[in-house]
């Protein structure tokens, strides 16, 4: 088995952390791993993206190329990234950004990210957070415990509540998610 993800969108949005953070779950589920990120010029506003590859067996290439999962938060990296995309992946969308898909993929599932957590946590801030729990939710290819630990570990303590609130936010969106 080998699952490859690319979280995109811009700079700002917090998705190399997020990145981080799902490479960081899949360890604790002693899985190989590989995370690479990448970014525009510009640290907020720029283009922005974050490739994991969780693997039972060895990686050969590092970087996504062909994936069974984009998140894509803005439009412009929907855009850039969907044809990539699988024939049989997942397209999750941010709707607060996203607004018009040139193609839509069988599995796409589009919520309104950066609204819900603006409404629910006051703040987009863990927009990310949010986007990576529906997309773990959605997959599976992490346990929901492994996500909660690696959040834990890799922010700051005084966020850590807030992101887990985030990530329970985007656990029942999935959950309760209707096509």
């Amino acid at each position: 088995m080998s699952y490859e993800i690319r979280l995109s969108g811009s700079g700002g949005q917090g998705l190399i952390l997020a990145g981080i953070i799902l490479a960081r779950a899949a360890v604790i589920e002693k899985k190989r791993v590989t995370q690479t990120q990448s970014y525009g010029p510009e640290s907020r506003g720029g283009y922005s993206r974050a490739d994991v590859i969780i693997s039972d067996t060895d990686i050969y290439f590092p970087e996504a190329t062909n994936f069974n999962c984009l998140l894509a938060l803005t439009q412009e990296a929907c855009d850039k990234y969907l044809f990539d995309l699988r024939d049989s992946g997942i397209l999750i969308i941010d709707t607060t950004f996203v607004k018009n898909l040139a193609l839509a993929a069988e599995n796409t599932y589009e919520a309104s990210f950066t609204d819900i957590a603006q409404e629910k946590l006051g703040s987009p801030i863990s927009t990310n957070i949010m986007s990576l729990a529906f997309l773990v939710k959605i997959t599976g290819i992490v346990k929901e415990d492994s996500l909660k630990q690696a959040i834990a570990e890799s922010v700051k303590p005084a966020f850590v509540d807030l992101n887990h609130k985030a990530m329970k936010i985007g656990f029942d969106l999935a959950k309760n998610y209707k096509k």
